[in-house]
């Protein structure tokens, strides 16, 4: 009997397998870190080969871990990092050299030329997002025209691109494809049509033999061979699989996960909403049949990396939770604000030319009052994210439902709820992303009835109420809007 869901989430750092009952409760859970590669400054990579050795162990590991066999899986759900891009050989299935990944920023020339007579905004019209580094057009560009002979190949169908959805897709079924989420963050998808563009791959010049099908978040792709043929039945990048997995199935309904970097999507129904405010609009689901979801989204570059920058740069910690022990022994920053533009600004600003500050440094500033600007640095990111949110919603953020690693933080946290003057929720399950896979692949198998079976497994953990003064909101917004101001304008 066929009792369990398996979610395979490959991130930035590591790669988990998680395997959920029918009550979307965790019954096994083993992760596994890969290695960061940084050959240039600017440049970050990850090796396709160990990712998907990884991905082969921790799945074994966790059917281990449960006392489990495949045949007690009803499917497997795929959750990834998104925007990171891999060419592969379509014959070999050997990859063409590393993946960049999403943080890179090398393509930072080629950007700014596309950029040059339109603007960022070029293209948002069609796919929803602005010209930028972060994205997998550039990337694949790069690619292409840094060896000849690959897009010689790849307009002859030798060569295959995706993002890594795509990549682990190829290696468990044979079938190069992708979900409309993934597709929805290359660039290269037109939002209404749901498919590859004409006219932005032309912008682009990027070949379309090269590209993966895209079909929708919940379907089955095909079986997982490695694993005796459990159906592979969904796919969802992992800021929109989150979104799915803590149940915000409602036009307004949010969440924002704190990881790395951190993430809130809207959920805004089936109708587009276009953003005038640095918001990208991005497709949020679609299940089979049925018609797209779309979500507003604000994308934060870093905020638990800073606190990895904390550790392993300065050594002002030796583990990530000891920044919560340092900065509850201190009532305030200090008068210290950092602004953790290490590769530009993302949402809502999106100033590549800004670099990484602290402002307002004294003799008096401990490195006490640097760990509690740190966790205020992820919350006033997100609260510029929700400000533009409510300037373009109908309706304004009455709470924010919360997940990720940093969410541990009862400082951070109770921070959020201050400044966004709203209730901050975190769910009883908070390996949301993973759920958000789960839930879709059981879905397409008949696993779970509908969403609102899945709605109804939703249970909070811990909420954290506002109870911070207007005036002191307003002295602190005014402090951070200083510091961002001299963030920018550091590049050329």
């Amino acid at each position: 009997m066929t009792r369990f869901i398996a979610a395979i989430d490959q991130g930035t750092t590591s790669t988990r397998c998680i395997i959920f009952d029918a009550s979307g409760a965790v019954v096994s859970r083993v992760q596994r870190e890969h290695q960061q590669h940084f050959p240039r400054p600017g440049w970050v990579e990850h090796d396709a080969r160990e990712i998907w050795h990884t991905a082969q162990a921790v799945t074994l590991g966790a059917l281990d871990a449960a006392g489990l066999s495949t045949g007690d899986l009803a499917a497997f759900g795929i959750t990834n990092q998104r925007e990171t891009t891999l060419l592969w050989d379509a014959t070999t299935g050997e990859p063409c050299g590393n993946a960049i990944v999403w943080q890179d920023t090398r393509t930072d020339r080629l950007v700014a030329g596309l950029a040059a007579d339109s603007g960022q905004d070029r293209f948002r019209d069609r796919c929803g997002l602005p010209l930028a580094t972060y994205f997998s057009a550039p990337k694949i560009r790069w690619l292409l025209d840094a060896d000849p002979t690959l897009r010689a190949r790849a307009e002859n169908g030798e060569i295959r691109f995706g993002t890594m959805d795509s990549w682990l897709i190829e290696r468990l079924t044979g079938r190069h494809a992708t979900d409309v989420t993934n597709a929805s963050r290359t660039m290269l998808m037109n939002l209404s049509t749901l498919d590859w563009d004409p006219d932005l791959l032309a912008a682009f010049d990027i070949p379309r033999a090269m590209l993966p099908e895209i079909l929708p978040s919940s379907y089955v792709y095909g079986e997982a061979a490695p694993f005796r043929g459990v159906p592979v039945a969904s796919a969802l990048g992992d800021q929109q699989a989150a979104l799915f997995g803590q149940a915000c199935f409602s036009p307004g309904e949010a969440k924002c996960t704190y990881g790395t970097g951190s993430f809130l999507l809207l959920n805004t129904g089936t109708t587009m909403t276009r953003s005038e405010r640095g918001l990208l609009t991005t497709v949020a689901y679609q299940l089979e049949n049925q018609p797209p979801v779309y979500a507003l989204e604000g994308s934060i570059a870093v905020t638990g990396a800073l606190v990895q920058w904390l550790r392993d740069n300065l050594g002002i910690i030796s583990s990530a939770p000891q920044i919560n022990e340092l900065a509850a022994k201190v009532t305030d920053n200090g008068g210290a604000v950092i602004v953790p533009a290490f590769s530009g600004l993302y949402a809502p600003h999106w100033r590549p030319d800004a670099r990484g500050v602290i402002a307002g440094l004294t003799g008096y500033v401990t490195k006490e009052h640097l760990a509690r600007a740190a966790l205020e640095a992820t919350a006033w990111q997100v609260y510029d994210v929700v400000d533009a949110m409510n300037a373009e919603s109908t309706v304004d953020l009455a709470t924010l439902k919360v997940d990720g690693g940093m969410t541990a933080s009862e400082i951070l946290m109770s921070f959020q709820a201050d400044i966004l003057d709203v209730p901050v929720l975190r769910p009883a399950v908070t390996e949301t992303t993973a759920l958000g896979a789960a839930y879709a692949a059981g879905l397409a198998v008949g696993f779970w009835p509908d969403i609102d079976a899945i709605r109804s497994h939703w249970q909070v953990d811990r909420r954290w109420e506002p109870t911070m003064t207007a005036d002191r909101r307003a002295a602190g917004l005014r402090q951070w809007r200083k510091a961002i101001d001299r963030s920018l304008n550091w590049e050329d």
